[in-house]
């Protein structure tokens, strides 16, 4: 039934059966799975790019090439959200930087694992994230950068369509009192074409999680930079 077709490294068995147990609507036998994969020893990073996100790329290949249904699609999509919720307690047990992630959709984007992942990544880095999830209204997004004051924020459009919304966004953070907040997008659009991001005001783009992180670890650095060069 499944016709898996992506690399994901050492753990390309385990994504396979992970994925068939979802398209057989045995969410129960995936998540099992993966706690016991965890519990041997498995890195959860890894769990997250080379099993969640690889199953997700081939689900979304499957519904585009009419094997499956939007239903089975949906179904997998909301069955690795929940299991990866179950992994939290692994997760949020780690140490602390002092920094802060917003991570959300723009206002009209449904499709939320994507910046999900990216958020759950950088909590195991140890910043401090607030994931405020799908079609969260841009007026909401700027206010709760203002309120929480985080060093970034990333924001994942999956879709052409919502590229509006992502200009919208980045405008409307950038004539805010939160002006300085450093801004990184993501998502299919920003994938098809490397300088879009440039185009949509944003200050970088990165094409997963693990780039994410290190994207944010460079802002912060040159931020530190530029203060020590002020203070001389």
């Amino acid at each position: 039934m499944n016709k898996f077709s992506g690399e994901s490294g050492e753990m390309k068995e385990l994504a396979k059966s992970y994925l068939e147990s979802l398209l057989l609507i045995k969410r129960d036998v995936a998540s099992e799975m993966i706690i016991k994969a965890i519990e041997n020893g498995a890195d959860i990073k890894k769990i997250y790019i080379d099993v969640f996100e690889s199953s997700q790329h081939e689900v979304g290949r499957l519904w585009q090439n009419n094997l499956i249904s939007v239903a089975q699609e949906h179904y997998c999509t909301a069955a690795t959200q929940m299991i990866m919720s179950q992994l939290y307690p692994y997760i949020f047990k780690g140490y602390k930087n002092g920094h802060r992630l917003v991570a959300t959709c723009v206002e009209g984007e449904m499709h939320e694992i994507g910046v999900r992942i990216v958020s759950d990544f950088f909590e195991m880095e140890g910043w401090d994230t607030y994931y405020l999830g799908a079609n969260t209204p841009n007026n909401s997004i700027v206010e709760t950068l203002i309120q929480l004051e985080p060093e970034v924020i990333a924001i994942s459009a999956s879709i052409p369509y919502n590229l509006g919304s992502v200009v919208e966004l980045i405008n409307a953070v950038r004539k805010s009192t939160a002006s300085k907040i450093k801004i990184l997008v993501g998502g299919r659009p920003f994938s098809l074409s490397p300088e879009l991001w440039k185009k949509v005001g944003a200050d970088g783009y990165a094409s997963n999680a693990l780039e994410a992180v290190s994207i944010a670890k460079e802002f912060i650095s040159n931020d530190k930079n530029t203060e020590k060069s002020h203070d001389k």
